[in-house]
């Protein structure tokens, strides 16, 4: 007897990753002897330093394995929160904090907690590829709103203000950007946080990248402006990013009592503490001075400097100059490829891995990662102008 099994209704609404099979490929390839240069990573090339492994071996050669509190140790939460008050001028009680396994869970905690069905939030076009799936998971409604390169992909206060509507439950901010490298002024988050308060709409900062800026540029919390914008942001940070810790799965949130008492809650049933040696590590890391933030952000502006510098000298693609993160997103819509196309012609015919743009919203669009060394990066865009001159 044949037995039909039947998925939730959530499961099917979700939309299969246009980056996972690109990368999948790349990874084939390779392991079959081919020389591929990865454009395509997602987090920084550098170690993690040895600083923070070593307190992660002497928390496991102390025992420090069991259960930890749900939302962290009570030794994280109180740097986190003096991180917060130090770089981000927000001042949080570690009550309002919770660490969970990564920004993306801490982001998908807020969303599942906030969101009633139905409720729409709004995501500025090109997004992160997860915003509109964790909406969706929470039986939200993603509101799209396009944005343009010569607004450096930043969402403009008129567009805001015409796609709030009654059932607008919270917008996604992220700045530094992934996968636009942009970067909101102090006073365009003022612009947005004075529409929120007005509107009574949550805000979800996401700050990750906080740490990888350019051009001597400066970071801004919207939720420091006043109490206000204070107590509508679900500010999210991690250190996946700033301390090249990616598999360490250290992400948290801060933000009013009541929602971080929901997630707390949810957390509880989930996947209860993250993990007890990542937690002792991320002490390690709060610890120490920026230095290590500072290095990567100064090599990453080197990399960044030179990928313009190849990309300027190609008249067939366009992009906008990124001003944090890792990552240049670049139009294509020249060449008559959709961005899968692009992507798999060139990862088939010259080696190089990027990610399409169809995930972040924009087909006509590719993304760059330079978390790369130089001479990887000077080897790739050999590859990809040869390859364009042949097209």
């Amino acid at each position: 007897m044949r037995i039909d099994i039947r998925l939730a209704k959530r499961t099917k609404n979700l939309n299969p990753s246009s980056t996972l099979a690109i990368t999948a490929k790349a990874k084939k390839l390779k392991s079959e002897g081919c020389d591929i240069v990865n454009f395509a990573a997602g987090e920084p090339d550098f170690d993690t330093p040895d600083f923070i492994k070593d307190a992660a071996i002497a928390a496991i050669k102390a025992g420090f394995t069991k259960y930890t509190p749900t939302t962290g140790i009570p030794e994280l939460k109180k740097i986190i929160a003096d991180k917060l008050r130090k770089d981000n001028s927000l001042e949080y009680d570690s009550s309002q904090i919770v660490v969970s396994c990564g920004a993306k869970h801490s982001i998908f905690n807020a969303l599942f907690v906030l969101l009633n069905k139905s409720d729409e939030v709004i995501i500025p076009s090109p997004y992160w590829v997860s915003y509109p799936e964790m909406v969706r998971l929470s039986e939200g409604k993603p509101c799209f709103i396009e944005t343009l390169p010569q607004n450096d992909f930043k969402i403009t206060i008129k567009d805001l203000e015409k796609y709030i509507n009654p059932k607008t439950k919270a917008i996604i901010l992220n700045s530094p950007s992934n996968p636009t490298g942009c970067i909101y002024t102090e006073e365009e988050l003022r612009q947005i946080a004075k529409i929120c308060v007005t509107k009574k709409i949550f805000v979800i900062s996401d700050e990750v990248y906080e740490k990888i800026m350019f051009d001597n540029l400066r970071h801004v919390s919207i939720a420091s402006f006043n109490k206000d914008i204070y107590n509508l942001t679900i500010t999210v940070n991690g250190l996946s990013k700033s301390y090249s810790m990616t598999g360490w799965r250290i992400g948290y949130l801060a933000g009013p009592a009541d929602i971080v008492d929901a997630v707390s809650k949810l957390q509880d049933h989930s996947t209860s503490n993250p993990t007890s040696i990542s937690q002792k590590a991320a002490v390690a890391a709060l610890n120490a001075p920026d230095d290590f933030s500072k290095l990567m952000s100064n090599e990453f502006q080197k990399r960044r400097d030179y990928t313009i510098e190849r990309l300027n000298k190609i008249k067939s693609i366009g992009f906008v100059k990124p001003k944090g993160a890792f990552y240049i997103f670049c139009n294509i819509s020249k060449l008559g490829l959709n961005s899968l196309t692009f992507a798999n012609r060139l990862l088939d015919e010259a080696y190089v891995s990027l990610i399409p743009g169809i995930g972040f919203g924009r087909d006509d669009y590719v993304r760059i990662s330079f978390a790369t060394n130089l001479e990887q990066i000077e080897k790739g865009m050999d590859r990809i102008e040869e390859w364009l001159n042949k097209l």
